[in-house]
This record gives C-alpha cells, structure tokens and sequence, in this order.
C-alpha cells in the first residue's frame, strides 16, 4: 500500500459555516490524504456570520508547530489559507523552512486577501507586502482574480479580462517566485467563465472551463484548492486536477442552490461525496 500524503494544514477553524478547516479536513481525507490542522484563529462561526466568537491563535502556533518538530513530523504538503496577522506569516515562513529541509515538501499558498475588487478589513499593507514573501517560497498559489491584483498592484477592472491580460498576471505571479499559478474564477469580457493556470516548468498556460452558476457562497476557495491538491496527490496531470477540482466545486454549488440552503452555510458538499470518486475520462481544457 502506498504512504498516505502527509499534509499540514494552516488555515482557520469555523465551527459552524462550511469553509477553511471544516471544508480542508474531509474532502483532502476523502482523497486519501492525512490532514493535520494547525489553526490561526478558532471562529464559533465564520465572519459574514450576524454574531461570531473569534480566538487569535497567533500566540500558540509556534509552540504547536514545536511539539512537531520534536516528534520528528515530516510533510508532503504545506498548505496555508486565511492568515490572521503579519506574525503569522513569519511562523509560517519558519515552517516552510524546517519542512522543506527534512523531505521533498510541495507548498500551497492560497493567498486570501480579498474578493470582488476589495481587500479583507483585516489586511494591511504590512501584510500584503508579507504575504509576497510567503507567495515567494510557494511552490503553487491559487488566488482569484482579486488576489492577483492585489498581489501585482494592478487596477481591478472585471469588465475588461482577456486571455493576454490573463496570461501576463500568471507570468508576472510566476516570476514573483512559483512555479505553478492558477487563478480562479475568471470572467472575461467575452463572458467566459474559466480557471486559468500557468506552469513555469513547462512554460504553457492552460485555461479550464466550467459552467457557471450565478449565486455565490463561502468557502468555495477553500474546496476547490483542497481538491486540487488531492487530485495532485492522486498522481493527475496539472489540468486534469483544475478540471476535476472545478467540476466538483459546479456540482456543490448547483446543489446548494436547488436545495435553498442559505448562503452562510456555504455549500453542502457532503450531499455529493461519492462525486469524488467518478472521476472524468474527458479532459478538456485549452492552451493559451
């Protein structure tokens, strides 16, 4: 039997409303990875929640990450998500470092910083520069197109995406340190819906339709990465994991919508987990 991919997980802890951990934790052991969670906040619920109870974690997650190392914890995967503070992302840059010097670790950084054109009331400019060193020893970073602009500095203009603007942020991404880059959720000014993706590698850029589904919920980014991944470790083709990933994500939101759930509960993913198993035979997607 082969190992099962050791991943760690540094993202917050919702209790209630499906994102971050509670989204990280069954779908990565669904696709037959161990999770080990490291939190950077404890929420009640998450913030778009009326009333929520939020923990810093920020004093803890050294001494947490300690007792690994004592143990000897090696990891496949490093994968970081919603990052409360500058300091946290000093601890996970140390992280990093003591991972990467025991095993060939791959590094995950999706770099939530904002959506719709805004940045999160709780990043600062401090933190956005940091975030650039950590984005700098990511193997692959996801972010949507908000987060692109925000880590290159460049205007959101949603109403004027085309695919060489596309490919010119996933280059300038790229060059800022990782290898792979996929930005997510695109919409063009043609009105294609499309993940897209650049593999330095290889120097191909690759885009990924999917069909669209106009309602919007939390906790979809945090799914669709930990899909990616588990599909990575699953031994796909870097494509062929965005497809599987992106059509989960379609059918979870397609029937969070038919069920009327409301939007704060995110989507009800538990409802289709036998989807991950009925993986695809056609993979499409395109060179760009």
């Amino acid at each position: 039997m082969k190992t099962v991919p050791k991943i760690a997980a540094i993202h917050d802890m919702s209790g209630v409303g499906r994102c971050s951990m509670t989204v990280i934790l069954p779908i990565l052991s669904a696709l037959g990875c161990q999770v080990c969670p490291l939190p950077t906040a404890i929420l009640s619920n998450h913030s778009e929640y009326k009333e929520f109870y939020f923990y810093d974690f920020t004093n803890h997650m050294e001494e947490y990450f300690n007792a690994w190392i004592k143990n000897n914890e090696e990891f496949d995967c490093v994968y970081s998500g919603f990052i409360g503070s500058e300091n946290q992302i000093n601890i996970i840059l140390d992280i990093i470092k003591n991972a990467k010097s025991k095993k060939e670790t791959l590094v995950v950084v999706d770099p939530v910083m904002g959506d719709h054109g805004e940045t999160y009331k709780t990043y600062t400019q401090n933190m956005v520069h940091k975030m650039k060193e950590l984005v700098k020893k990511a193997d692959i970073i996801t972010p949507n197109y908000t987060e692109a602009c925000i880590l290159l500095k460049e205007n959101y203009d949603p109403e004027n995406i085309n695919v060489l603007l596309i490919k010119k942020y996933l280059k300038s991404l790229s060059d800022l340190g990782p290898n792979i880059v996929i930005i997510t959720g695109i919409k063009t000014k043609d009105g294609e819906r499309m993940n897209v993706c650049y593999d330095k590698n290889v120097d191909k850029y690759y885009k990924i339709p999917f069909d669209f589904i106009n309602c919007r919920y939390p906790g979809t980014g945090d799914l669709f990465t930990s899909l990616f991944i588990g599909y990575l470790f699953k031994n796909k083709k870097l494509p062929e994991a965005i497809i599987e990933a992106s059509k989960f994500v379609t059918k979870a939101v397609s029937v969070t919508n038919e069920a009327e759930t409301p939007q704060h509960e995110g989507v009800i993913f538990e409802k289709i987990m036998n989807e991950l198993y009925n993986e695809t035979n056609d993979y499409l997607y395109y060179e760009i």
